[in-house]
């Protein structure tokens, strides 16, 4: 009895190892990973830039902060942009 449930139990182990789905050539999971990294610390610099700009009274620091607002969110966007 122990060696049939042996038997099964390695079967059942090479039915599970063939069923996995194996990685595309495409698949960049890794990359992937990274872009999504990139974007939160962009968020991160984006909600820090707005809060900056909340206590600004000068004029030439509030449009220094705006413009690096502006730099930020259009890193974000290309960076969520589809690849092509």
């Amino acid at each position: 009895m122990a060696r049939g449930w042996e038997s099964k139990s390695v079967e059942q182990q090479i039915e599970d190892r063939a069923n996995l789905v194996a990685p595309s050539p495409g698949d960049n999971a890794h990359a992937n990973a990274g872009v999504e990294r990139e974007i939160e610390v962009l968020e991160l610099s984006r909600r820090c830039l707005l809060n900056e700009m909340e206590g600004i009274s000068n004029p030439r620091l509030l449009v220094m902060k705006q413009r690096a607002l502006r730099h930020v969110e259009a890193q974000i966007a290309a960076l969520r942009e589809p690849p092509r």
